[in-house]
């Protein structure tokens, strides 16, 4: 396999942040290639108005590469000086129209940012007045959290530590006044020791005229293991409450935040950027690359007008070399957009019902449908589809996504997983609430409408969409 191919494989397989990252170093350490942007405002400050062109690329050069066979068929070993290859990377291939700029390529949506609870804390810290040793205790408590904001140690296990470090001797109730003091703070329910505390902490925190707030704090303080275990007729004579009014008060209870430190986290974040854009335009399914996305590249014509066809030296060989492996790389980008396009266009082909009529549509598909379809490898499919993204209508979606295994039905065709979730997922949206729906009772359901899925099937699928079962389901209407 030859240094470009794998170059070539290597770049098809990047995500677009990581393949932005590889055009980066790409421009640090060549010199040949230059960002056509910066090209065309050096032209204009040299007072030339008309594009600086490189060579054009001929038809016969122009090619998409599939299987590794593919590839090293169509890249040749020695890529020569005066090719007659595109010396531009664009990026501007689409499928069908002209190519119109996107509002969702907006590159602040793109930025990732880092947030750590414990500094959310500590700032609130110092904006109160606290001596030495209080802060220490608070600082203490601060990073005695995890990540969801409980308290994993005890007061009594923190006093203990304390008096370990500091020389000053502190109490439990020093610990414990601190403690609340953290308590007190944002987001509501941080420093819990448990999941009650953690809701009886926010409702604390609301305002004394939040309806049906008195309810909820003797609901949460006196009688949680009757919330927990749904024993709605109980509670009702306890707190002395018809049906309605509990209602009432527990949708109160089931607004709070279980994980305080939810949206706090000390996790960098990464905002997705679509490859491919799927939109509809007069009935017909478009699909165009999204060029914003990735800087678009060109060969610096200055550096290489310098190059001497007949001179050996060092200096002209260096620059020689560099500007082979300029245009391998130019040409190794345009491959792997050209195989992207391909493939997204053959999955939107397939996969028509999904974009029209939602998950329940969802045809059955693997990845050798599409290496067929297209005559390419499947370990290729695989290359392309991974951490690329597309946007569609029904949102953003990983091109795997559309890649489902499938089950028979009594009716002789087949019905993907996806589709199957997407009706377990219908079933139990539509479901009483006071007699929520069983594995087995979804499965029989699905049954009825010709589709054999067993109940194990339907617990797994379930559990995969975060969905609790039919007993933590179970609720007052």
């Amino acid at each position: 396999m030859t240094p470009q191919l794998q170059q070539a494989i290597r770049l098809l397989q990047l995500s677009t942040l990581e393949l932005n990252t590889e055009i980066q170093d790409a421009l640090d350490s060549n010199m040949m290639l230059e960002l056509e942007e910066e090209a065309q405002n050096q032209g204009q400050a040299n007072g030339n108005e008309s594009e600086i062109r490189g060579e054009s690329l001929s038809g016969d050069d122009e090619s998409y590469f599939g299987s590794a066979d593919a590839v090293a068929t169509d890249i040749p070993e020695e890529l020569a000086v005066d090719s007659n290859w595109e010396d531009i990377y664009d990026g501007s291939t689409v499928y069908s129209g002209t190519q119109e700029p996107y509002e969702h390529s907006n590159p602040d949506l793109y930025r990732s940012y880092s947030q750590s609870l414990a500094g959310h804390l500590l700032w609130q810290l110092n904006l109160t007045p606290t001596t030495e040793t209080d802060r220490a205790i608070a600082v203490a408590v601060i990073d005695a959290l995890d990540d969801d904001g409980y308290l994993e140690s005890t007061p009594e296990d923190l006093c203990e530590v304390l008096n370990r470090g500091l020389e000053e001797t502190v109490e439990l109730d020093e610990v414990k006044a601190m403690l609340r003091l953290v308590q007190s703070m944002e987001p509501a329910g941080v420093a819990a020791r448990d999941l009650q505390e953690c809701l009886y902490l926010q409702l604390c925190q609301l305002p004394a005229e939040t309806s049906w707030l008195k309810q909820a704090k003797v609901l949460v303080d006196k009688h949680f293991a009757l919330l927990a275990a749904h024993d709605y007729n109980q509670l009702m004579r306890r707190i002395q409450l018809d049906r309605d009014q509990l209602t009432e008060v527990i949708a109160l209870v089931q607004s709070l935040n279980p994980r305080p430190a939810n949206g706090i986290q000390d996790l960098d974040i990464q905002y997705i950027i679509p490859d491919v854009y799927v939109r509809k335009v007069k009935n017909t399914w478009r699909i165009d690359l999204n060029t914003e996305s990735l800087p678009q590249l060109r060969i610096n014509n200055t550096y290489a007008g310098m190059i001497k066809r007949a001179d050996n030296s060092d200096e002209n060989t260096s620059m020689k070399s560099h500007l082979q492996e300029a245009r391998w790389f130019i040409k190794s980008l345009q491959s792997r957009s050209e195989t992207l396009l391909r493939v997204a266009t053959v999955i939107v082909e397939k996969q028509r019902a999904f974009l029209d009529y939602g998950e329940e549509a969802m045809k059955p598909m693997v990845l050798h449908d599409i290496a067929e379809e297209l005559g390419m490898h499947e370990s290729t499919i695989s290359r392309v589809t991974t951490k690329k993204y597309m946007h569609t209508p029904r949102g953003i979606f990983e091109l795997k996504y559309f890649f489902s295994s499938h089950v028979g039905t009594d009716h002789g065709g087949v019905c993907s997983s996806t589709a199957i979730r997407a009706l377990i997922k219908k079933l139990i949206d539509a479901e009483k609430p006071q007699k929520p729906l069983s594995d087995s009772k979804i499965a029989d359901l699905l049954a009825d409408q010709g589709i054999r899925v067993a109940r194990r099937t339907v617990a797994k699928y379930r559990e995969g969409m975060l969905i609790a079962p039919s007993n933590e389901r179970k609720r007052l209407s």
